[in-house]
């Protein structure tokens, strides 16, 4: 494996970074994480934009720019052999002291890394995910705001941890307002039971996915309703469908919430179409290279 690390590429056993970065220390920085389908890279642009755009936020200016870090990240999958694979980008606030200062951290890192991933086992693909609403809620937009995504996942490592515990893959996390967010690291859906799509808006705490806004754009091609709107549990308990989407996770059906089972009880037929018809869409949309 070849590791991209401030302009060069490293084997993995020689791939380091300093004890005294701040992404290490301190979570200062932000990432993005990648696929590839069959050579070409889904959606490129929008993930580079939403990597600046966090960094911008955290007043982290990234060393290159953004037609460079574009093609590092393709460089990175043609340099590991992947036609379908995972990348991480990852932004460091760079090496500084032991103090929270990040004016004294003069330059900062990236870090790009190319693999496959797994995000869940083969079972919850074939027949439906099981999820659980865990205690530990969503981050307050004011005191971390979830559109930024950064090196600080300790919210959703938490929540990930009491799903686990309770024996999930998944968890539901509700925001300090008893709202649904998101689940650990991906975008939760409803089909209602009248056909219409429904997500919650960003604004209670769910990161504008990538994968989220290709499902909303498939959905509204189709002619279906869809909408942003806030929802409890009780919504959910009782929609026809449920799902979730992100990059690793792609899109994956839930049929269970905290016992109560969702709909049949089984992947539902708009879902599935959802489904293939965003198959589909990563074989065109996005940015095309050869090993």
């Amino acid at each position: 494996m070849q590791i991209f690390i401030d302009g060069k590429f490293y084997k993995k056993s020689e791939a380091k970074i300093s004890v005294f970065d701040h992404g290490l220390l301190y979570g200062d920085g932000v990432f993005e994480g990648i696929r590839s389908y069959n050579g070409l890279v889904f959606r490129l642009k929008e993930h580079i934009d939403r990597l600046y755009e966090s960094a911008h936020t955290l007043l982290l200016t990234p060393p290159y720019t953004k037609e460079e870090m574009t093609e590092f990240t393709i460089e990175a999958l043609k340099q590991n052999k992947l036609s379908n694979g995972y990348v991480r980008i990852i932004i460091t606030r760079g090496v500084g002291d032991l103090g929270l200062d990040p004016a004294k951290c003069p330059k900062p890192s990236v870090i790009i890394i190319a693999d496959s991933i797994a995000l869940y086992s083969e079972e919850p693909y074939k027949k439906g995910m099981e999820i659980v609403t865990v205690p530990t809620v969503r981050n307050h937009p004011e005191a971390l705001n979830p559109q930024i995504k950064s090196l600080n996942y300790l919210n959703n490592i938490m929540a990930k941890i009491e799903a686990t515990n309770a024996g999930y893959e998944e968890a539901l996390m509700l925001n300090s307002q008893g709202y649904v967010a998101e689940c650990t690291g991906v975008n939760v859906f409803i089909v209602t039971k009248n056909e219409e799509l429904v997500t919650p808006p960003c604004h209670v705490g769910a990161l504008n996915g990538i994968t989220r806004g290709a499902i909303i754009e498939l959905a509204r091609k189709t002619g279906m309703v869809f909408k942003e709107r806030i929802l409890t549990r009780h919504n959910i308990f009782n929609a026809a469908e449920c799902f979730a989407t992100g990059t690793a996770a792609e899109l994956i059906r839930i049929v269970k919430l905290d016992n109560r089972r969702i709909g049949a009880g089984k992947p539902g037929s708009i879902t599935l179409k959802l489904l293939d018809a965003f198959r589909e869409l990563t074989k065109t949309d996005g940015v095309t290279y050869k090993l």
